[in-house]
């Protein structure tokens, strides 16, 4: 074995195991298998365009150099972006510790309590210090957060508004550029006018529905909004704010004014920059609009024993199961990185962010004091970290400053901003005297000084009398050992990746490298601010500029826009990409999307986030699209036809051998296809989205290309266009990207989550070429092998047609209905022998979804198979007249186990040891199953004891 082959540690498989894996499935090696899989009219026919694999070694050698041709200069720039300091043991124990970064979705409570406690302590800080009653478990970026807010507000205006034809929405001129970018591009496929003004002069009598705020504004501005907010109120004019959370430490919270909604970033809550991103926005609101809340919420209910437990609160209201009703699309948080700011307000506590906000606070008035000496006007009346500062000879000062390796943000000929953080020293604010004093050709020395007084440059009116964080967990684990052994239990509940396969259907649960994950915590990739000047971020453009070219490569496509920071983000990009490419030839009436009926709910809702009307389209009884019902659909609409939506290999694992068939036809009739990249993952290599005659796609690259699920996030949704789309991606106002004719910003960022894209191009940079078309390979071998391994026991939905699954497969679990044993009891006992479900009930109800990928070995497959086909015959065992079984009891706890009173008819080792390998290895669930129904009665979504609540 070649210990410098990468492929040869990411593909589980080694070559000693094909000949019994070829037996087991049928075939005599894996051309033959390839051939029976894939239609041949859209296989590739020569290899990938893309280098050779590099070793580990040589990879971290390459990214170190690349890191290098980075400038980490002390930035100022602000906008939303402010360095922050991630604790060590927050960074060692989280950021770059497999049992968080390698977690699922919290949809399995029993095996997620860590990560939802994690995630109940971020929603408590976020209500705290906003002052609001609820928050969600987070959402992508400010920008993304506002525009929520602006479309949440939207469909609850009143009905006499609904019935007026024009809809208004006030954005403060205040407002961050991006933001604004990002707003446009949302409110005009809704019909949203957007008005743009001084909240000091807004004319209350004008129709709007809705006002968006920031607090403080763009460059520092502290502004009292209580008398605007009174004044939209009497005028059924709903609020939101964008807020800085650290601020809020300080400033009054606008839940005290009434406002309706608060959004920004966690971002300085010890997050690195990273060039822009991931990281995460919170959303808070007030309890009666609990249902229209875009995202996830994490609640407190009690499990089967009556033990408090968590779960995903009002998944009903999950945007993806409401489809062409929804009214977001937001599938995705971004769960590792609030686990990290929440963490962030345990480590500190109260009394430690306020410490932190004085500091930066204090610091800001030391340096506003000492300019004033030199001479140096400060505009802002009131502040809290940000000076806006008027001088002569912007750039005179700003040569002066690059050569200090210093940013400012430059406002305009004559005004800067300085935006100070928690990383700003006392050397630094000299550094920053220095400067300046050198800019007005001071040549005294300057006595600064220091603002040690308990004052502030906020008005009393405006300071925060409200207390914050007083729960227990954020007053208990301020010592580095205790705040480690808190991680750790909350560790201890979940399972995740380093424990045992997580064959999720549609999810693409694959090896996240640890060569490709260390250069995250690498400080020339992570203090990088996303609007720097490009000659100090050539190791992120070389980076960036590269992936997009393998992404090009891999899909057949003419340009890349990596900016979209989830896949559900990704489809709304492409769609609108769509919208400008018809409205670029006169044919903006175009706005019919056909969407067949097995896509992903998240489908449904971009196309109507994107201004389009959704016509669903027939699946026949194979699961394949209905061509017959298509053409009729196609035709019908061809006047009106913008797009098909479609993923590909189908979602019910199938490589349908009609697509050019169904490509041809949407193009024949006027539209464009758009191609879902979720089961990406079986084309690499192989096929692509180009020659199958798609037009546009988003790739997960948190599925396909490598990046972890963190726990439900952060994902990253670029969009691959043919050339005729190229000109259209998605720009930025601050940093240009995109096209010729780009449409404004998707999210907040120029590049998206810039930092986790490493991620990817060390993936594609290491396995090259042939390494990424054996993985593909190996995740069809390892479906196919589990599909022939539960053969005769489990039915298959679907296949292809010589029989064959594409990456993942359904098995049905209908029948054993009859047994009294439902598909969730099925879900709960593989807890049991050590396994996270499949996907389950979806796409078809009573079904599940199981994708192996192409890193897990045959021993784990095998583990698997026989899991599931043990627990077939604890069905067969099972009764529809004595529901006390081992399924419908399931999963076991610890606590259960060990109860001297045991009452169940079958043994403690057949409940928690039913297969000899479980021993070697267990995992013991925290709790059983949730109470859902009491959840959503008593709706507690902050860190409060159950106790306190009675059940309604």
């Amino acid at each position: 074995m070649n210990t410098e082959v990468f492929a040869a540690r990411h593909i589980g498989i080694a070559e000693k195991d094909l000949p019994q894996m070829f037996e087991t499935i049928g075939v005599e090696n894996m051309e033959q298998l390839i051939y029976e899989t894939i239609p041949d009219d859209i296989k590739l026919k020569k290899a990938l365009d893309l280098p050779e694999g590099i070793s580990e070694h040589e990879f971290l050698t390459h990214i170190q150099e690349l890191a290098q041709k980075n400038k980490v200069f002390k930035t100022y720039i602000g906008l939303g972006y402010h360095e922050s300091l991630t604790p060590s043991v927050i960074k060692r124990n989280i950021l770059e510790n497999p049992g968080w970064y390698t977690a699922y979705t919290p949809y399995q409570a029993e095996i997620a309590q860590g990560r939802l406690e994690a995630l109940l302590n971020f929603q408590t800080m976020v209500s705290d210090l906003t002052g609001m009653e609820i928050a969600n478990a987070s959402l992508l970026d400010e920008s993304t957060a506002a525009a929520e807010a602006m479309t949440m507000l939207f469909e609850l205006r009143s009905r006499q508004q609904k019935k007026d034809e024009t809809v208004k929405f006030f954005v403060s001129e205040e407002i961050l550029p991006q933001t604004l970018s990002l707003l446009k591009t949302r409110a005009v496929p809704l019909g949203i006018e957007l008005v743009v003004g001084d909240h000091e002069t807004f004319d209350f009598s004008e129709d709007f529905y809705g006002a968006l705020l920031q607090y403080p504004g763009k460059f520092g501005q502290v502004h009292d909004y209580a008398n605007f907010v009174e004044k939209a109120k009497a005028n059924e004019i709903k609020v939101a704010v964008a807020a800085d959370i650290l601020s809020l430490v300080l400033l009054t919270p606008p839940g005290e004014w009434g406002v309706d909604v608060v959004v920004g970033t966690t971002q300085r809550f010890g997050i690195p920059l990273g060039y822009g991103g991931p990281h995460a926005a919170f959303f808070a609101t007030k309890e009666e609009y609990k249902r229209s809340i875009p995202g996830r919420i994490i609640g407190v209910t009690k499990d089967t024993d009556g033990n408090r437990a968590l779960r995903m609160a009002l998944q009903t209201r999950e945007q993806h199961i409401k489809r062409d009703k929804a009214t977001s699309n937001i599938c995705t948080a971004q769960v590792l990185l609030a686990v990290m700011a929440g963490m962030y307000a345990v480590y500190h506590g109260p009394k430690g962010l306020k410490y932190i906000a004085d500091k930066v606070h204090h610091k800001t008035r030391t340096l506003a004091l000492t300019l004033d000496k030199l001479g140096i006007k400060q505009l802002n009346t009131a502040f809290f970290d940000t000076l806006k500062i008027q001088v002569d000879k912007v750039d005179r000062l700003k040569e002066i400053a690059e050569f200090s390796e210093v940013n400012f943000n430059y406002i305009d000929n004559n005004i800067i901003s300085i935006s100070l953080n928690e990383a700003t020293s006392d050397k630094d604010i000299l550094q920053l005297i220095k400067i300046f004093s050198a800019f007005v050709d001071f040549k005294e020395s300057v006595k600064i000084d220091v603002d040690s007084s308990t004052e502030q440059s906020i008005p009393e009116s405006l300071q925060r009398k409200a207390p914050y964080l007083e729960h227990e967990v954020f007053n208990s684990y301020h010592s580095e050992t205790e705040l480690m052994r808190y991680i750790k239990k909350l560790e201890r509940k979940d399972l995740a990746l380093n424990h045992s396969m997580i064959s999720l259907g549609s999810c693409t649960m694959k090896l996240n490298a640890a060569s490709e994950m260390l250069p995250l915590s690498w400080a020339h990739w992570g203090n990088i601010h996303p609007f720097v000047p490009l000659n100090q971020a050539e190791g992120y453009q070389e980076m960036l500029k590269t992936l997009e070219q393998q992404l090009n490569v891999i899909t057949g496509f003419a340009a890349t826009s990596l900016q979209p920071n989830s896949g559900a983000q990704g489809e709304y990009a492409g769609l609108m990409v769509i919208r400008a490419y018809h409205e670029s030839r006169g044919e903006g009436h175009r706005n019919i999307c056909l969407i067949p009926a097995s896509a992903h709910g998240t489908n449904p809702a971009s196309a109507v986030m994107a201004g389009m009307k959704v016509v669903v389209t027939k699946t026949d009884e194979k699961g394949n699209i209905d061509m017959a019902d298509l053409e009729e659909k196609a035709k019908l609409h061809s006047e009106n036809l913008a797009a098909l939506m479609v993923t590909y290999p189908s979602t019910h694992g199938v490589f349908e051998s009609s697509i050019k068939q169904i490509t041809k036809l949407i193009h024949d009739n006027g539209g464009q296809v758009y191609m879902d990249g979720a089961n990406m993952n079986a084309q690499v290599g192989l096929t692509n989205p180009a020659t199958i005659g798609a037009d546009v796609c988003h790739l997960n690259l948190h599925k396909t290309f490598s990046i972890p699920h963190g726990g439900g996030g952060p994902g990253v949704g670029p969009i691959c266009v043919a050339e005729q789309l190229k000109p259209f991606l998605p720009t930025n106002p601050v940093v240009k990207t995109g096209g010729k004719e780009a449409i404004t910003a998707i999210s907040a960022a120029p590049w998206g989550s810039s930092l986790v894209c490493l991620i990817s191009y060390g993936y594609i940079k290491m396995l090259g070429a042939e390494g990424l078309t054996n993985a593909t390979k190996a995740a069809i071998l390892n479906a196919n092998y589990i599909k022939d391994r539960l053969k005769g026991k489990f039915d298959v939905l679907y296949a292809g047609e010589r029989g064959r699954a594409a990456h993942e497969m359904i098995i049905d679990c209908r029948p054993f209905k009859v047994n009294g044993i439902e598909v969730t009891d099925i879900a709960k006992r593989l807890i049991d022998y050590g396994f996270h479900a499949p996907t389950v009930s979806f796409p078809v109800a009573g079904t599940l979804m199981i994708e192996p990928t192409e890193s897990e070995s045959l021993a784990e497959l095998d583990r698997f198979c026989d899991a599931l086909l043990s627990i077939r015959k604890e069905i067969d065992e099972a009764s529809a007249e004595e529901p006390n079984n081992v399924l419908k009891n399931a999963p076991h706890t610890l606590e259960m186990v060990t109860n001297d009173d045991w009452q169940f008819p079958y043994s403690r080792q057949q409940a928690a040891f039913p297969l000899p390998y479980v021993a070697e290895n267990k995992f013991w669930p925290s709790i059983r199953r949730t109470d859902e129904a009491f959840g959503d009665r008593n709706l507690i979504c902050t860190c409060a004891p159950i106790e306190a609540y009675a059940e309604a």
